[in-house]
């Protein structure tokens, strides 16, 4: 017998003021409840710093560069391959990203909030 484990989705926005209409953040609070990462969520959103934002220093360039790899011609097709992208992003790979945000954050702490003096990467 195989058990399941219960998977807590968070949503983190990333501070576009086009995502932050009423009504945007109410349907955000109504389906993520206290987990939504946001400057109207319990969890405030954090610095705009590539240095801490897995979103933005991983994630959109990641998913960007393969979206787009074919150059699709028509909106059914960009469709088609960021779906095709998103589900094929593998649990592994975003642990890998959260672990090397989480050391990240280890550094900023332990530097008391200076800037990285370089990227560090570990895939």
């Amino acid at each position: 017998m195989r058990l399941k484990r219960k998977i807590e989705l968070w949503f983190q926005q990333d501070g576009a003021t086009c995502h932050a209409a009423r009504a945007t953040i109410d349907l955000l609070k109504d389906t993520f409840g206290d987990r939504l990462i946001s400057r109207f969520g319990l969890v405030n959103w954090p610095p705009r710093s590539c240095d801490l934002t897995p979103l933005d220093y991983f994630q959109w360039g990641y998913v960007k560069s393969l979206v787009y790899a074919d150059k699709p011609q028509t909106l059914k097709h960009l469709e088609v391959n960021i779906r095709r992208v998103i589900t094929d992003m593998r649990p592994q790979m975003l642990e890998k990203v959260i672990e090397n945000w989480t050391s990240r954050l280890d550094y900023i702490r332990a530097s008391r909030g200076s800037p990285m003096p370089e990227i560090i990467f570990k895939m």
